[in-house]
């Protein structure tokens, strides 16, 4: 059975270090998405916490399979009757000091259906900002994708969108969906670039979801969260600020792209 066509949605927050005030965020802006029709509604990284400190999360981290955040994905995708893109929470690690950063989905009945552990953790500094993800998290190591009936998906966090040999891995998809709490700095530099050349490179739709402005522990987050096609076109954006941008994922154009241009099937290595 050929794919259909369907309204995907990415949910721009500014996370608070209060767990249930964010889920509460979340909920609306998903019940939002889904009244406009969006059939695949995706949060963004540390959508359930932006803390104070970035041990904050350790504290809020959930046994997988279990806990307020995991439960709260599963009742909104079934309330709403959508798929939901957890963007990443805190899961509970192999070792005590330390989360897995983890994007789960959930299906329209609420079953979860796919899990992903960021593979590639962030590292910055350039003058006061300085980010080291890998001092409380500890890495993921499998590519994942999942199916739906409006084709192939893969994950990926924020960083990853550096290493395009991760896409590579993820095989032919149709909609890449890569949650990100990108700063500013970095954002403003590199996001769209970067975006546009996983969405032209591997000739599918991706969606973008960000955090967007400023937090209380004072990080500035570049939001832009965007919906491309796989020419490379940003269809739907928002700039800063909570809010939704949707989009159709259209499998007419990525035929086309391919078709015109087969640059996948003129890989060499």
């Amino acid at each position: 059975m050929n794919p259909k066509n369907a309204r995907v949605a990415a949910i721009q927050m500014i996370s608070t270090p209060r767990v249930e005030e964010n889920l509460r965020t979340a909920a609306a802006l998903i019940a939002r998405a889904a009244a406009e029709g969006a059939e695949l509604v995706a949060l963004p990284e540390y959508f359930p916490i932006m803390g104070r400190r970035d041990a904050d999360k350790i504290a809020v981290r959930e046994p997988d399979g279990d806990g307020p955040i995991q439960q709260f994905l599963a009742e909104t995708a079934s309330r709403h009757g959508v798929w939901v893109v957890g963007g990443s929470l805190p899961l509970v690690a192999s070792v005590p000091d330390k989360v897995l950063n983890t994007c789960l989905v959930f299906n329209p009945q609420g079953v979860r259906v796919a899990r992903y552990d960021k593979i590639h953790l962030f590292g910055f500094q350039k003058g006061e900002e300085c980010y080291n993800e890998s001092a409380t998290i500890e890495p993921g190591r499998q590519p994942v994708t999942f199916d739906a009936p409006f084709g192939r998906i893969g994950l990926s966090i924020c960083y990853d969108l550096r290493f395009p040999e991760l896409f590579r891995a993820l095989g032919e998809i149709d909609l890449l969906v890569l949650p990100a709490a990108f700063t500013e700095v970095t954002g403003r530099a590199h996001w769209e670039i970067l975006l546009r050349a996983r969405a032209i490179e591997n000739q599918c739709y991706v969606l973008a979801i960000g955090q967007g402005g400023v937090h209380e522990n004072r990080r500035e987050t570049h939001g832009n969260s965007m919906l491309i096609d796989p020419w490379g076109e940003v269809i739907a954006r928002r700039d800063k600020g909570e809010g939704v941008v949707i989009g159709e994922l259209d499998h007419a154009r990525i035929a086309e792209v391919r078709a015109s241009l087969p640059a996948l099937a003129h890989r060499v290595l």
